[in-house]
C-alpha cells in the first residue's frame, strides 16, 4: 500500500512484469479527471492499456453493469495474466474486484481509490461485490488486490459531501478499536473537513493500519472483522429503504453509528456522555444524525437482510465503551424503542 501525493503518476511501479494487458475501470466523473493520467503512467510498462467506463453511482452496482466489464475484457481478448485497475470510489472498486475474482476464475487487480471513503475503507480488506434489490453487497467474493495506490491529491476534487461521507468511516475506526484516535478525530474535525494535508494523511494512514490489523486476523469475517460493520446494519437499511444513491454510503453509516451508539446505551451500558460525543462528531463531520422513519417493521425487515444475521436473529456491532466493540443480538422491543427515538417521518 502506497499513500501520498502524486501516486497516480507512479502506478506502473505496482504492475507485475508478466502482465499481458491492462484494463482501467472507471466512471465518467473520475475518468474525465484522472483516466488519461493513470493510463499514461500504466503505458510506461509497455503493455496495452484500455479503458472500460461504467455509469456513475451506487444504483448501477448490479449484474447488468458488472457485465460491461466482462464485455470489455472479452472483446479485447484479455487472458489470465491481464490486470484490472479500479480507478474510482467504492462502487468502482467493489465491482472491479468482483470482476477480477470472477473473470477466468480469477485475474489480478489494482486498487486506485479516488474518494476518501474508498481510500480508508473499501479499497482495503478484499471485500468485493454488487448489490441485489433485496440487500446491499449480498453477492460478491473475498478477493485481495495486488496493491493499493492512494493518491491524496485527488481528494481536492471531491465535493464536500463526499469528504464528510469518508470521514464517517475514519471516525468509525476510533470508535471500535482506538479511543485515542477517536479523541484525535474530535480535535481535528475542522482540519479533516478542510483536507489539511498532514491531518488527512494521518487519518488515512491510521485508518488503513487499523483496518489491516483487523482483516489480518480475520480475512473472511468469521469473527473479529465483523466489528468493522459498526453502524452498517442501520446504514445499509437506510440505503436500501431510501433507494441506493439517495444517501451516500458514508452518510448512512455515520447516522447508523449514532443509532448503534443509542442501542449500545440500552443494551451494553455505553454511557450517555459517549452517546452524545458520537452524535456530535457525526454532526461535526457533516453527516446526518436524524435517520428517516421508514416505519419500525420496515426497518427491521431491511435489517434482517444483513450478513451479520444468524439463524434469522439480528446481530449488531455495539460499543460497551468508546474504543471497544462487540457483536451480539439486541431485544426487539429495545430496538423498536431506539428506532422510534432516533427517526423522523419521511417527507
Amino acid at each position: 500500500m502506497h499513500i501520498g501525493p502524486g501516486r497516480l503518476d507512479h502506478l506502473h511501479d505496482s504492475v507485475p512484469a508478466d502482465v499481458t494487458a491492462i484494463a482501467v475501470v472507471t466512471n465518467p466523473t473520475v475518468g474525465a479527471l484522472y483516466a488519461e493520467r493513470a493510463m499514461a503512467a500504466l503505458r510506461k510498462t509497455g503493455k496495452t492499456v484500455i479503458c472500460i467506463e461504467l455509469p456513475d453511482g451506487e444504483s448501477y452496482k448490479d449484474w447488468q453493469t458488472l457485465n460491461l466489464i466482462f464485455d470489455g475484457l472479452l472483446q479485447n481478448r484479455f487472458d489470465r495474466k491481464g490486470l484490472l485497475v479500479a480507478l474510482g470510489g467504492g462502487v468502482i472498486g467493489d465491482m472491479t474486484g468482483f470482476a477480477a475474482a470472477s473473470y477466468m476464475r480469477g485475474v489480478r487487480f489494482l486498487q486506485v481509490p479516488t474518494t476518501l471513503l474508498s481510500q480508508v475503507d473499501s479499497s482495503v480488506g478484499g471485500k468485493t461485490g454488487i448489490n441485489h434489490p433485496l440487500g446491499k453487497n449480498m453477492v460478491g467474493a473475498f478477493y485481495q488486490p495486488i496493491a493499493v495506490e492512494i493518491d491524496t491529491d485527488v481528494l481536492k476534487t471531491l465535493p464536500a459531501r463526499e469528504v464528510s461521507a469518508g470521514l464517517a468511516e475514519v471516525v468509525k475506526y476510533g470508535l471500535i478499536i482506538d479511543a485515542g484516535f477517536f479523541d484525535w478525530c474530535e480535535q481535528h474535525v475542522d482540519d479533516l473537513r478542510a483536507l489539511e494535508p498532514q491531518a488527512i494523511r494521518h487519518a488515512i494512514k491510521r485508518s488503513c493500519e487499523l483496518k489491516a490489523h483487523v482483516v489480518g486476523k480475520d480475512e473472511r469475517e468469521s469473527g473479529l472483522r465483523a466489528i468493522l460493520n459498526f453502524g452498517h446494519t442501520f446504514g445499509h437499511a437506510i440505503e436500501a429503504g431510501m433507494g441506493y444513491g439517495d444517501w451516500l454510503h458514508g452518510e448512512a453509516v455515520g447516522c447508523g453509528m449514532f443509532q448503534a451508539a443509542e442501542l449500545s446505551a440500552h443494551t451494553v451500558g455505553l454511557d450517555s456522555d459517549s452517546v452524545t460525543r458520537v452524535k456530535h462528531v457525526v454532526h461535526a463531520i457533516g453527516c446526518p444524525v436524524v435517520p428517516p422513519n421508514l416505519g419500525t417493521e420496515r426497518w427491521i425487515e431491511l435489517m434482517q437482510v444483513d450478513k451479520k444475521t444468524e439463524g434469522g436473529h439480528l446481530r449488531f456491532v455495539l460499543l460497551p465503551k468508546i474504543g471497544q466493540a462487540i457483536v451480539q443480538g439486541a431485544p426487539l422491543n429495545v430496538l423498536r424503542d431506539v428506532l422510534h427515538k432516533t427517526s423522523v417521518p419521511v417527507m
